[in-house]
């Protein structure tokens, strides 16, 4: 356990270093530092290959610029073929549930109907990275680790992660940004899984924790 803290510590301290080393950087050039640096991962359901192995990092970013940049050139989610997802999390958090800053955490989730593929996908995805990037969620925005966006032939849907499926107020008062920041209606409920239920069972079937 010793050993694992250390590695842990020498981990957040790399990462610290890197970003301050991109923030002045940043300065430089001109750009706007994010109070993140972000992590844009992309999945490809692959049947040969292993979970992991279909599972690829893209590319870091820490400026409103190079966010931009990156949007602007990767394939919309609407477009993506069924089985592929994209993922944005913090860097050094890793869009699974085993890592150990989401194993304790849950998820809003989205979903979507086929039809709102062409007319909601893309913009629901969108105003979730903002919320993200922009740290949308007062106090209670380091208790978000990332969110996915998953193309799937039934159904499309979107999930902002949290660390703490416990802590119920910071939860739901992500869950209500959230929502109000989609632009859901009051009669709209969405539902918050913690991944330790989801773990144990398909996603349709997994108990809501909290709903908004």
């Amino acid at each position: 356990l010793l050993s694992q803290r250390r590695q842990e510590e020498r981990r957040r301290h790399r990462q610290q270093r890197v970003q301050q080393q991109e923030l002045l950087l940043a300065e430089r050039l001109g750009k706007h530092p994010l109070q993140n640096r972000w992590a844009l991962w992309f999945f490809k359901n692959d049947k040969s290959k292993m979970w992991q192995a279909n599972l690829r990092l893209v590319t870091k970013f820490s400026t409103v610029e190079d966010f931009w940049a990156l949007y602007s050139h990767i394939q919309l989610a609407s477009k993506l073929t069924s089985g592929c997802d994209y993922s944005l999390f913090k860097d050094g958090i890793e869009p699974m549930w085993e890592d150990s800053q989401n194993k304790r955490g849950g998820r809003w989730l989205i979903t979507l109907a086929k039809q709102q593929r062409h007319t909601e996908l893309d913009r629901f995805w969108l105003e979730t990275l903002l919320c993200l990037i922009g740290e949308m969620f007062d106090d209670y925005s380091d208790e978000v680790c990332g969110a996915v966006i998953n193309i799937r032939a039934k159904g499309d849907k979107i999930a902002i992660w949290t660390r703490e499926a416990e802590n119920q107020e910071g939860v739901t008062h992500i869950g209500r940004i959230y929502k109000e920041h989609l632009g859901l209606s009051q009669k709209v409920a969405i539902g918050y899984q913690a991944h330790a239920d989801t773990a144990t069972k398909s996603g349709s079937l997994a108990k809501t924790k909290f709903v908004v």
